[in-house]
């Protein structure tokens, strides 16, 4: 068998684009996957497509030997980045044609199912009223009612933006912002009570010393983990806010990590509870579930980010289901009415998990005429973290 061709789509998302991939061999067996990541969405959808071309010609089965000859290949240009997103699009793709073409789920492909029911916790649920307290009260309300385990939001997200000040000081919060951060995650935890989880974003946006005196302030607050407290740029930062944090909160970080090679110090260092790669981002599902290993072997806990399209929530899901160290996955609460359209078969939700289903490969195919009533924006807009 060898791949014919490969078509790469942008899809306007709720947040951003989504970057899907489609590919053919010359036996008629199809797989797809996805590469989204944002902003530039433009260039991994450019990347996908110069890498969808060097793998014309190749057998889709030998799907590790093409990850290691692309991630070698393509290292001249950098390791990480739309490169990789390219990468990891290309390896979902693959290992769903392997599934479709043996006749079995890509859990099976991965080792197996611990589970096949996969446990959510929520993310964009706080898109209507505005950044306090009961506004996000009232919508954390019902994410609770609607079966979830856990909820995740940024606290700090446009806080000097949406009150009239420049969004770099968002690095050093005033008392004022500092206080209003803490009564909206107040009042999320008072209204979805102490059995479920709470994650705290920060998306690296603090300076150390505001990063450390938030930490401080919500710990008391039970919060399930803080996320990205720095950014992905030094194991040894990331190290000077563990030693300074409350030994009660939680770290978790790995959306801008990028591969096994990207998580190793941050490991060997045990500077993290929970890893959370990006399955568009990171290498793909062969490779999240390499990352999911070898946090195994540091006893830290697997929950992979994404805010993405519907094929990178089933391959992190097909992912979640194969590995021991499995905590949570993300889910998006709110998102475009699309989403269960672009694929032939709905994503299934219920109480709060992502049931599989046991079709072959990722257990769906992309519908090309909804991807295509619904093109990607193109032109560069603001970006915001939320």
């Amino acid at each position: 068998m060898k791949i014919t061709d490969v078509k790469v789509w942008l899809v306007e998302g709720i947040k951003y684009n989504w970057t899907m991939i489609k590919i053919y061999t010359d036996e008629g067996y199809t797989g797809v996957g996805e590469a989204t990541n944002w902003p530039g969405s433009p260039i991994v959808e450019a990347a996908a497509k110069h890498v969808g071309e060097r793998i014309i010609g190749l057998d889709p089965m030998r799907t590790d030997f093409i990850w290691t000859k692309l991630y070698r290949d393509l290292n001249w240009v950098g390791p990480y980045g739309a490169s990789m997103c390219a990468i990891s699009g290309i390896d979902m793709a693959l290992l769903d044609l392997k599934g479709k073409v043996l006749g079995v789920p890509c859990y099976e492909l991965l080792g197996g199912a611990f589970r096949t029911e996969i446990p959510l916790y929520a993310n964009y649920w706080f898109t209507g009223g505005g950044h306090n307290a009961i506004d996000y009260a009232e919508q954390a309300r019902k994410v609770k009612e609607a079966g979830f385990g856990g909820l995740k939001f940024d606290p700090f997200a446009h806080t000097n933006y949406l009150y009239g000040e420049d969004l770099s000081s968002n690095l050093s919060l005033t008392p004022e912002f500092q206080q209003r951060a803490y009564d909206v995650t107040k009042a999320v935890r008072d209204a979805i009570g102490s059995d479920m989880d709470m994650m705290i974003e920060t998306h690296a946006m603090l300076n150390f010393k505001t990063a450390i005196t938030m930490a401080d302030k919500l710990a008391e607050l039970d919060i399930t983990w803080y996320e990205e407290p720095v950014g992905p740029e030094s194991a040894d930062t990331l190290k000077a806010v563990r030693d300074r944090l409350n030994p009660r909160v939680s770290i978790c970080v790995g959306e801008r990590h990028y591969t096994r090679y990207g998580i190793r110090q941050i490991l060997e260092k045990q500077l993290v509870d929970i890893i959370m790669p990006d399955i568009t981002r990171c290498g793909g599902p062969s490779e999240m579930k390499r990352m999911a290993t070898m946090a195994e072997a540091y006893n830290v806990l697997l929950a992979p980010h994404n805010p993405n399209g519907p094929l990178s929530t089933l391959a992190s899901a097909h992912v979640c289901a194969s590995v021991p160290n499995f905590f949570r996955q993300e889910f998006m609460f709110n998102d475009v009415p699309w989403r269960d359209e672009v694929i032939d078969h709905p994503i299934e939700v219920k109480q709060g998990h992502l049931v599989l289903s046991k079709r072959p490969g990722l257990g769906v195919d992309l519908v090309e005429e909804v991807m295509e009533a619904h093109p990607g924006i193109r032109e560069a807009r603001p970006e915001f973290y939320v």
